[in-house]
């Protein structure tokens, strides 16, 4: 069983010069319950299908599990998910031995700037760059499960 251990802060400061890389996403979802979410994503040219499970109610650990798919089946699920999409666009950004994922939503969710950092330890220090703003790790409205709606 993989774990992910990761937190979430908004951006407050212009980061996109930095990025070493830029993906473009959609994800769409087969499961929203807060205890377990089953999502399908595409990027540029792949599929995935993840699920992600919460048991211990914790905020920053739970249990991930990530397969590739080829794209077209992807887009096929997506076409019974639930209603509701996420599409936003992923920078990847170098700071200190960590790489931030800075998400740039669009669509209805236009306007929302997430960075998050994969984390060996929950306790594990990390360099804070000067556009990261306030934490929102744990916080609900934040979880792109809940912004899809």
């Amino acid at each position: 069983m993989a774990t992910e251990m990761e937190r979430k802060f908004l951006v407050k400061g212009e980061f996109s010069h930095l990025a070493v890389k830029k993906i473009s996403i959609v994800q769409s979802y087969l499961s929203r319950d807060p205890d377990k979410t089953i999502r399908v994503r595409t990027t540029d040219k792949k599929g995935f299908l993840t699920i992600k499970s919460n048991r211990n109610m914790d905020l920053i650990s739970r249990s991930e599990w990530e397969f590739p798919i080829d794209l077209d089946d992807a887009n096929e699920i997506m076409s019974i998910c639930l209603p509701g999409q996420i599409v936003k666009t992923r920078y990847l950004i170098p700071v200190g031995k960590r790489t931030f994922e800075v998400d740039v939503f669009h669509g209805k969710n236009e306007g929302l700037v997430i960075a998050e950092i994969e984390l060996s330890s929950e306790d594990e220090y990390f360099e804070k760059p000067e556009w990261l703003g306030e934490e929102v790790t744990g916080n609900p409205a934040y979880y792109n499960s809940n912004l899809s709606k």
